[in-house]
């Protein structure tokens, strides 16, 4: 049985793993110790005293074996996974890989392949947690040429694996900080060891046990900043603590404050229910006798049930016969339609109109409005750009469509566009994948979706052969419906 002691080099078990292999000595026959992962020795800045020897490097081979290119990285990987299991995971694979199966890394249903996948996703998941849950807390310190602010940032974090200052070989987690804050001094201090960045260089010092106390005013800002995005809505304790398992609070300023917000997420929602967006109160309900669409045009140029209606010029309703047998539905009203006070007027109309004309539709035959009855737009300069409207404006607007629809009752509708289609299909629809295909709605037994005219326009401008192809869908869906008037 040959016995290697190791010190948390990957360097170390690479000479005597290669030596090993070229000698043809099977995994069964090889025990791995490795000290800088036993109970009292320090895995960074020394052996503890008494502490068992390493085991001297052996003579290089003369012929190093090869191995595919997928290993040295597998290996840099694994070596940061605090389990010792890994050197004989390693050095089975490295065995294995040199010993006839030259594909074995390729198999991911074999059960050393698959502990390597698992150990690597282990890695993956501490990392991706250390950059989501280290917080540097501002510590002065003396003024120097390298730190003229005389201000440090340093953060205290506890990781599963040895991913902060990393193995000879493998980069540890204080390059991915150096890179992301190039030009601020920190430190980040861990049980197995600390880094520290001086905007140039790293350098590494012998773990910590415990965080430094800190008072920071920049950890009270970001707790109010915490609050203030704190979403009560959509709260899932479940999701929360996998995400954010709980051993990691205790050093994040924001976990002080969880409990308050999440008991009182409840009573905020329910305050936050009442607020809502409609236009339902404006719409006049049919007492007696129908409402004409007239009347419900004239009572829509009162509607304040978002607030669309304050930048926007008027309400543009829909237009059109009212005994229409096809209603179309686009997304809301532009900047000329704005201006106009009719829907599709503008250069989207326009090409709606020729569409149209294409499929053999007269216009003054069909009903055309938009699923919201004002212009929203962003200011740039003179000009008023188009801005898509929110699912919670497009809801709130939704009664006049309903109370359209209903009057009408056509027998098809085509929604022009995917807010059109969230309006008419629900939140799931998208207009890629269910353009032109037929459905069927509370509102017309015949119901389908295709391309609003303004993407014609937008997409044009770049790719003017991918333009031409939607307008071709969307003269070949107007076409389909062409029968039903």
């Amino acid at each position: 049985m040959n016995q290697i002691t190791l010190d948390a080099s990957l360097t170390a078990w690479r000479d005597h793993a290669r030596a090993l292999a070229a000698a043809h000595v099977r995994p069964h026959a090889v025990t791995w110790v490795d000290l800088g992962l036993a109970a009292a020795t320090p895995l960074f800045g020394g052996r503890a005293a008494g502490a068992a020897e390493t085991t001297p490097a052996p003579p290089k081979p003369a012929r190093a074996p090869h191995v595919p290119r997928a290993f040295l990285p597998l290996a840099k990987a694994l070596a940061l996974h605090r389990d010792p299991v890994k050197w004989d995971l390693l050095y089975r694979l490295l065995f294995r890989l040199t010993h006839g199966e030259k594909t074995l890394l390729d198999d991911a249903a074999d059960r050393d392949v698959a502990l390597a996948a698992k150990m690597r996703h282990d890695l993956k998941r501490d990392i991706h947690k250390m950059h989501a849950f280290v917080r540097f807390n501002a510590v002065p310190e003396t003024k120097t040429p390298d730190n003229p602010s005389g201000e440090r940032y340093v953060a205290f974090f506890e990781p599963d694996h040895l991913i902060t200052v990393g193995i000879d070989g493998a980069e540890g987690q204080g390059g991915w900080f150096a890179r992301r804050f190039p030009q601020m001094h920190f430190s980040i201090l861990t049980p197995d060891g600390c880094v520290h960045w001086n905007t140039r260089e790293l350098s590494h010092t012998p773990g910590v046990t415990e965080a430094p106390a800190t008072d920071d005013d920049l950890e009270t800002l970001w707790v109010d900043y915490y609050r203030a995005i704190f979403n009560p809505a959509r709260v899932n304790p479940a999701a929360m603590t996998r995400e954010m398992p709980r051993r990691y609070w205790k050093h994040l300023p924001e976990a002080e404050v969880i409990p308050e917000l999440l008991k009182s997420a409840p009573a905020v929602v329910d305050a936050m229910a009442t607020d809502t967006y409609s236009a339902a109160p404006y719409v006049p309900p049919p007492l007696l006798g129908d409402v004409s669409l007239d009347q419900l045009a004239e009572a829509a140029q009162a509607c304040e049930g978002c607030p669309l209606h304050g930048p926007a010029t008027q309400t543009v309703f829909g237009q059109g016969p009212p005994d229409a047998d096809v209603v179309l539905v686009g997304e809301q009203p532009g900047d000329k339609e704005d201006l106009a006070g009719e829907p599709f007027v503008g250069p989207a109309g326009q090409k709606l109109n020729e569409a149209l004309e294409a499929a053999g539709i007269d216009r003054g035959r069909v009903y055309v409005t938009n699923a919201v009855k004002h212009f929203k737009f962003e200011p740039r300069g003179k000009f008023r750009l188009h801005k898509s409207p929110t699912a919670r404006e497009v809801s709130a607007c939704m009664p006049w469509l309903e109370a359209e629809l209903d009057l009408i009752k056509p027998r098809a509708i085509v929604a022009l566009g995917a807010t059109a289609g969230k309006a008419l299909f629900g939140s799931s629809f998208r207009i890629t994948q269910q353009r032109g295909e037929p459905q069927s709605t509370r509102f017309a037994p015949n119901a389908l979706a295709t391309y609003h005219p303004s993407a014609i326009l937008r997409t044009a401008q770049r790719d003017p052969d991918a333009g031409a192809q939607i307008e071709a869908y969307l003269k070949e869906d107007l076409a389909s419906i062409a029968k039903f008037l």
